[in-house]
């Protein structure tokens, strides 16, 4: 993503662009001529504060912002015609699926319980992904399980993806890589 010429000032708000409050998922718009602040960028989407709220701006809307993004997933590395699917790219693009609040990925927070490949009757392959929320009352749980099945769906040879949001075992720190541990103080 390129970066706004003042990072650490407000960007105003190009034309009308559809974002979600965060925690609670609600769907807003930010009007032209706002004044936003960016907080993260990362993963194609971006978080911005409006008027002392926290809000989430889609990839394929944070041109409203005056912002460019590489909104394309983690790019394959290997040719995808043997008809398998490679597990370590379902993995680099659970790694780009950030958690809104946190400038941490899925992946290492913790979020991701299971990722499986299934072969389909007649041919094909079914990803299944298990995955939680920091918080079980987080309105942002179908926007994360949205972008996760978006960005799953563009690895070579994945014709169905299925993510399920689960709360067992329930989340915690613990579930954390040691390098998200130390990013957030929670060693």
């Amino acid at each position: 993503m390129n970066a706004p010429r003042n990072p650490s000032g407000p960007l105003t708000v190009e034309q009308d662009c559809p974002a979600f409050l965060i925690p609670e998922g609600s769907p807003i718009t930010l009007k032209a001529g706002m004044e936003v602040y960016v907080t993260q960028a990362l993963g194609g989407s971006v978080t911005v504060n409006v008027n002392g709220n926290l809000a989430r701006v889609s990839a394929e809307h944070v041109g409203a912002l005056g912002l460019e993004t590489d909104a394309s997933p983690a790019q394959s590395t290997h040719a995808a015609d043997n008809g398998k699917v490679d597990e370590a790219e379902l993995w680099a693009q659970l790694s780009t699926c950030y958690d809104p609040e946190i400038p941490i990925n899925i992946v290492e927070l913790g979020l991701v319980y299971r990722c499986e490949i299934m072969a389909l009757e007649g041919g094909g392959n079914r990803v299944e992904v298990d995955m939680t929320l920091t918080a079980p009352g987080c309105g942002m749980g179908p926007i994360l399980v949205d972008d996760v099945y978006n960005k799953l769906r563009q690895v070579p040879n994945v014709d169905e993806v299925v993510v399920d949001l689960v709360f067992d075992p329930p989340w915690n720190a613990e579930m954390m890589s040691e390098a998200a541990r130390l990013q957030t103080g929670l060693y």
